[in-house]
């Protein structure tokens, strides 16, 4: 059963400040349109200003500047999402399996197991590997030869690490994601490919989370690199020999070809290309959809591709677009004849 917390408790967790009853107790949370007395929820901007008036939450988590003429309960916070996901972390722990081992799982002779290590039904792990403390292997997992686990590390069912993959402390991999695989890599050999071996690993970092399905291909030669606190989400693919700096989160559906260098804290949005052995810089920001095709030097927003529109339109707009060189030609030609024009009157 879900622990009880006071207003006021919230309030010290939060680092906010209470307005109203510290001592009304809650032990869950929900969204500002459905929540009830019994309920906490959040508005973190003036769009949802409106819910304020006819919301039946039990309290709320605002912004200073929403605060100010509310009437009922709420904790006030400059940062009330991250307020709030602290808030659902502390009522909602993470069930965390017990420590030992299933009878089911194959686990090699010389695998090291760090103290309070839990490894479920049917899991592999091969010859070499090492599972620091307290990490998490779930049911189906396959870790090969020589990988490496670090503490209070979290694989969900059906992770697969290929051989030699490293992967630091307290990670969190979703099912279904493979890190490890052979990179995309061969050479043409009359009309027919030789594959290359990919003889690099892969290296993740601390605190870095994977989500369902993500593919992380191993390097051809050295380590394709994850960095600390960088958190990826579903249906990923990373290519070999490809760099992820600090703290960097890219959302769904982006594939990012091999060998590039993406920088710290940046932030890529869902379903993005990003072409191979480009760099990025530190604190880059791509929007939804975008290709990027040329390397970015500079911190800031960029953006690629037009947004959706009616077909007649578009086939219209398509169609201009593949007569933009002709055009621009064109004008070229009559500024330099306007231009010759204005010379020789001027003669």
């Amino acid at each position: 059963m879900t622990q009880a917390y006071s207003l006021a408790a919230l309030a010290d967790y939060t680092c906010s400040t209470l307005q109203g009853d510290g001592a009304l107790c809650f032990a869950s949370v929900a969204a500002i349109d459905q929540a009830s007395v019994n309920d906490l929820s959040y508005v973190r901007g003036g769009k949802y200003r409106h819910y304020l008036e006819t919301s039946t939450a039990g309290a709320l988590i605002l912004p200073p500047e929403l605060a100010t003429n509310y009437a009922g309960s709420c904790l006030v916070n400059t940062d009330p999402y991250l307020a709030y996901a602290k808030i659902v972390a502390l009522l909602y722990p993470v069930p965390r399996p017990a420590a030992g081992i299933h009878p089911s799982a194959a686990i090699a002779a010389d695998v090291v197991l760090g103290e309070g290590v839990s490894v479920a039904a049917h899991a592999v792990i091969e010859a070499g590997t090492v599972l620091e403390a307290g990490a998490i292997i779930g049911a189906g997992c396959v870790i090969g030869e020589s990988c490496h686990v670090g503490a209070q590390t979290r694989l969900h069912p059906h992770v697969t690490l290929a051989y030699q993959t490293q992967v630091g402390q307290r990670c969190i991999i979703h099912s279904g994601a493979v890190l490890g695989a052979d990179g995309f890599g061969f050479a043409p050999d009359r009309g027919m490919w030789y594959k290359i071996p990919q003889v690099g690993n892969v290296v993740v970092g601390d605190d870095v989370e994977i989500g369902a399905n993500t593919t992380i291909d191993r390097a051809a030669l050295g380590s394709t690199r994850i960095g600390n606190g960088v958190k990826l989400d579903n249906l990923i693919q990373i290519g070999h020999n490809t760099q992820i700096g600090d703290h960097t989160a890219i959302a769904a559906c982006t594939a990012i070809a091999g060998s590039v260098q993406i920088g710290k804290h940046c932030q890529i949005a869902g379903m993005c290309a990003i072409a191979g052995h480009l760099s990025i810089a530190d604190g880059v920001i791509v929007t939804g959809t975008s290709m990027v095709s040329h390397s970015i030097t500079d911190a800031g927003v960029y953006s690629s591709g037009t947004s959706v529109t009616e077909n007649a339109v578009w086939r219209k707009n398509a169609a201009r677009f593949n007569q933009l060189d002709k055009l621009a030609r064109r004008v070229a030609a009559l500024e330099k004849q306007l231009a010759d024009l204005q010379n020789k009157d001027l003669d």
